[in-house]
């Protein structure tokens, strides 16, 4: 049987990429939301135990809990623009 902790996210390897982009970039408004995106993609994933010790990793550089981090991206969609129609940088929920 295997253990849940080493199930893999069809998107783990991709969001590994954007994770490390995360840490080389740090804080900006683009990325907290792509942040949170991701928090809520593995929310309850049993697995993929290294993008979530990354995501834990970023929120604790950034000195944010994760309701804060929320709290923020709540106000950035408000605004709108993060993901800007026509440009490179896009949501992907998949």
């Amino acid at each position: 049987m295997t253990n849940p902790k080493n199930l893999q996210h069809p998107r783990e390897a991709q969001d590994r990429l954007v994770l490390e982009r995360l840490r080389q970039e740090g804080i900006s408004d683009y990325n907290l939301a792509e942040l949170g995106r991701l928090l809520i993609r593995y929310d309850g994933f049993p697995g993929a135990e290294t993008n979530k010790k990354l995501m834990a990793e970023l929120l604790e550089k950034w000195q944010l809990t994760e309701e804060e981090l929320f709290e923020r991206t709540r106000a950035i969609h408000a605004r709108g623009g993060v993901y800007k129609v026509g440009s490179d940088k896009r949501e992907d929920w998949t």
